[in-house]
């Protein structure tokens, strides 16, 4: 479960930490600056993983550009992509640049590039195009040759005749030139995490500083207290329910919203041995 977690989160903290390295991925050159926006266009299950504003070199005003991370080739990515475009359409009042990231080849059948809707009766049509970049396609020693520390993760996934071993080595040179120790393990992990998508060997995820990088970087032990809180959130809530029927969602969202692991325990506790809802030691809405 830690791993899923992990492979899920790596990539958008990649977008924002690192979302200039992203951008060049997609070919995106001459940025002056950015900075990651609160991904809320409408609703929470259609959030796009990142939304970057972005300002290129002789651009008077800045781009947005909205990020989709998928594993492998899927159909409902099409669908979210379109989705995205509409949804940053209405909320930002202009076309945002769309593009998606392919970590894996999976089957034979490409990812669309766009998409046309047309009405029933044919009055109505509606289209979008974005960008896909496939990791696999990319040429390693392009990205190698960069330095930038925030590419190499995604180095592992792209395409190298060299041996898997030489192109992780070079990625650890690159990623060891960040003097802030928290930062260098956070890439190491993110880098060992990504690369697991292709490669299943213990020896190859040492040279990124095998099991001792995922127990010192401070993402991962972020992402596992995380992942901790909100089980046993949801144990409570089961226990709860299981013993007295279905609780009250501001109930449900106040335990829900804890994270102190200790105090989550002391409720577990609480909801094992009280005698009815009323004795249970409530948290206070956060």
């Amino acid at each position: 479960m830690i791993w899923v977690i992990c492979r899920c989160a790596t990539p958008k903290w990649l977008i924002q930490h690192y979302g200039d390295a992203l951008l060049r991925l997609a070919g995106v050159r001459d940025v002056v600056s950015w900075r990651p926006l609160q991904a809320e266009l409408v609703q929470p299950a259609q959030l796009p993983d990142g939304l970057l504003e972005v300002h290129l070199l002789g651009e008077p005003e800045p781009d947005l550009f909205v990020i989709e991370i998928a594993t492998y080739p899927e159909d409902r990515l099409t669908e979210q992509l379109y989705r995205d475009a509409l949804l940053a359409q209405l909320n930002r009042r202009i076309v945002a640049e769309v593009v998606a990231f392919i970590l894996h080849p999976k089957g034979t059948k490409p990812t669309p590039s766009g998409i046309t809707l047309t009405s029933r009766r044919g009055w109505t049509e509606l289209a979008a195009r974005w960008r896909i970049v496939e990791l696999w396609k990319l040429p390693a020693e392009e990205l190698l040759a960069t330095n930038e520390p925030g590419v190499m993760p995604w180095v592992p996934l792209a395409h190298s005749t060299d041996p898997p071993p030489e192109v992780l080595r070079k990625c650890r040179a690159v990623i060891d030139t960040v003097s802030a120790e928290d930062e260098r393990w956070n890439l190491l992990a993110v880098t060992q995490v990504l690369a697991r998508l292709r490669y299943n060997d213990s020896q190859l995820f040492a040279i990124l500083g095998g099991r001792r990088t995922m127990i010192e970087s401070p993402l991962l032990q972020e992402l596992e207290a995380e992942w901790k809180a909100e089980a046993t959130a949801k144990a409570i809530v089961r226990v709860l329910e299981d013993r007295f029927g279905r609780i009250s969602p501001v109930l449900r969202e106040a335990i829900q919203s804890i994270r102190d692991e200790s105090r989550l325990d002391r409720l577990l506790t609480s909801a094992v041995r009280c005698g009815d809802l009323s004795g249970f030691e409530a948290p206070p809405r956060s």
